[in-house]
């Protein structure tokens, strides 16, 4: 008889820890989103996705605009682009 592994569950940092490292990683990242130069609208966006077992590090997470935080989960009807910047690229979250 095969065994089922259980799924291993993510741990997800408390509301205090968390806002303190999304505060790191603001600073780290100069205040502005590290797709478009924007530093209005930031968030802090999981490069790897909680859904996907994405951790809370500082090594899975980017600053990004409101924007480009759209458009990296695929919410394009959400976009309101006025800018003209090249559309940001899965590659250009990959490698930051």
């Amino acid at each position: 008889m095969s065994q089922i592994r259980q799924k291993q569950g993510y741990l997800r940092l408390e509301e205090k820890a968390y806002e303190a490292l999304r505060g790191q990683i603001l600073r780290r990242d100069g205040w502005r989103c590290q797709a478009c130069g924007a530093m209005t609208n930031l968030e802090v966006h999981h490069k790897r996705f909680r859904s996907q077992s994405g951790e809370d590090t500082e090594q899975n997470l980017i600053t990004l605009c409101f924007d480009c935080h759209a458009h990296a989960h695929h919410r394009t009807e959400y976009l309101r682009r006025s800018r003209s910047e090249r559309p940001l690229d899965e590659r250009d979250l990959e490698s930051q």
